[in-house]
């Protein structure tokens, strides 16, 4: 990109967004999974998940993104 482009400017004025970004995914995700672990089991049966699921999944590290985010 040429320094004109709009593109090039934002990277030059939040060099940090990227990381803002990533931080604000893992609080999401680490929030997500407290919901989740806070469920009944009626409740996860009803999306799908078992208390299995939902303690193999809580006890992933906040940056371990499974979408790969």
């Amino acid at each position: 990109m040429m320094k004109g482009q709009k593109g090039y400017v934002l990277l030059v004025r939040r060099p940090f967004a990227g990381l803002f970004q990533r931080v604000f995914r893992w609080y999401a995700m680490q929030r997500e999974r407290q919901v989740l672990a806070q469920m009944s089991d009626d409740s996860l049966k009803d999306i799908g998940l078992t208390r299995a699921d939902v303690e193999q999944e809580r006890h992933r590290h906040f940056w371990n993104d499974p979408l790969g985010k």
